[in-house]
């Protein structure tokens, strides 16, 4: 059997490379999009397009909207929009974080972002990345600096099971206490005096007092990679979303130009509750459509028409069957990993699916050759939400929430399909390149 992965599979095993954060993943995707022939605009700039021009815009540095302007109004064909998140769980590095103990070792205070699963961070090799924020002309314009640090430069050290005979029935974790990385053993503790920002200098050859700020998080520099008997399965940190946002730039890059306007809208901050001014819980996305139809002499009631017509595929994953716990899973709804994306439903509303929208995406599955599956949470197992329901309280948009099945979710590796993931990329193009009738 031929275990060559296809270029889609190869360019995801770059593209999570290449995104250790949120940042940089925005950059990835920036840099597929202008290699597609995507120019890049400014929210601060006036919002200016015609049929057939293709741009995208960011906020914050770390969430995007790429567009492909339609041939017709949007009023007439609405809005076609892939969602997705930049953001996984991890540790974020707190200010003066450098804290000296016993025997010269350093640590950095971290703290946990979104809900990682925490032993899994124990004993790998890690390192620092995101933005770093640098002394610009004038105190309301700093420079924005991106940071990866490409070796090896933290660990989460376990302590040791002799200390600790039960680890294995159970090992309650302080994130305060057992979560603190290793940066270095020092015979000088005067060096500890801005030991991180140091660091963070010499790695951008910038002047240590230029220095104002960062965003910086750690990651596991161990590479996203395949395994499986015939290479049918993706072993990767940040599956989970980036995995859905490589499928999304990639669909959108793909597929065609066509009546419908395209959009492809990465949130950040999901995993927290997407309340920020670059989440999907702010104006953000509504704001950029409007701007977009008014530049084009659109009135309000052509705007209210439009969104009324638009379809949104709010892609984040879902949970693949583990047969390891099948009592945690739904007895007749349970994804497996290679059976194609899945709906996620759910009747307290934690996702937009209701039976129209689930009947639009099964329809585009069937119409693109590809295996359309279920998910619904075991009724005594809590679950919970994501991009679609929260976007719907800034705009009424029908649309439905799916993604293809992780193990593993919020594992520092997570585990995904191959085939699903190439199956996502085909409905996602299907559904950009579906003629309007």
């Amino acid at each position: 059997m031929n275990t060559e992965p296809s270029k889609h599979i190869k360019d995801l095993l770059a593209f999570l490379d290449e995104s250790p954060c949120n940042f940089l993943a925005i950059e990835s995707v920036k840099h597929r999009l202008l290699n597609a022939g995507y120019t890049e605009k400014s929210l601060c700039d006036a919002i200016v397009a015609k049929p057939g021009d293709r741009f995208f815009v960011t906020k914050n540095d770390s969430a995007l909207f790429a567009v492909r302007v339609g041939a017709l109004s949007p009023a007439q064909t609405g809005f076609r929009i892939i969602a997705a998140h930049s953001d996984s769980p991890c540790f974020r590095v707190k200010p003066r974080a450098e804290m000296l103990g016993q025997g010269g070792i350093v640590r950095l205070n971290t703290e946990v972002y979104g809900g990682p699963i925490l032993y899994t961070w124990f004993d790998r090799p890690l390192s620092l990345a995101g933005r770093v924020i640098l002394r610009g002309k004038d105190a309301l314009h700093p420079v924005t600096r991106l940071l990866k640090v490409d070796r090896p430069l933290l660990s989460i050290s376990h302590l040791a099971i002799h200390f600790n005979r039960g680890v294995n029935e159970g090992n309650p974790l302080s994130k305060q206490k057992d979560m603190l990385p290793i940066l270095a053993k020092l015979n000088d503790t005067l060096e500890t005096d801005c030991l991180l920002l140091k660091l963070v200098a010499a790695e951008l050859q910038v002047e240590l007092e230029d220095v104002l700020d960062f965003d910086l998080f750690l990651y596991d520099t161990e590479h996203a990679c395949l395994f499986g008997l015939n290479n049918e399965f993706v072993s990767a940190g940040r599956l989970d979303d980036l995995s859905m946002v490589h499928a999304a730039t990639m669909a959108l890059i793909d597929s065609q130009a066509n009546d419908a306007t395209q959009v492809v809208a990465v949130f950040d901050n999901e995993e927290t509750g997407s309340g920020t001014k670059q989440g999907a819980g702010s104006p953000v996305l509504a704001n950029l459509l409007w701007r977009l139809m008014e530049s084009q002499g659109a009135n309000a009631d052509e705007f209210g028409q439009a969104i009324n017509r638009s379809f949104m595929i709010s892609a984040d994953n879902a949970h693949a069957f583990h047969p390891n716990y099948a009592e945690k899973y739904d007895p007749t709804n349970h994804p497996s990993l290679g059976g194609g994306p899945c709906v996620k439903i759910n009747a307290n509303c934690k996702y937009m699916t209701d039976a129209h929208s689930a009947a639009i995406f099964k329809s585009l599955c069937d119409n693109a050759g590809v295996c359309c599956q279920y998910f619904v949470n075991h009724s005594d197992v809590a679950g919970g939400s994501t991009l679609g329901n929260i976007l719907t309280g800034q705009i009424e948009l029908e649309g439905v929430d799916v993604g293809n099945p992780l193990l593993a979710m919020h594992s520092v590796r997570e585990t995904a399909s191959v085939t699903d993931h190439e199956d996502m990329i085909s409905v996602m193009r299907h559904f950009f390149d579906l003629k309007e009738k």
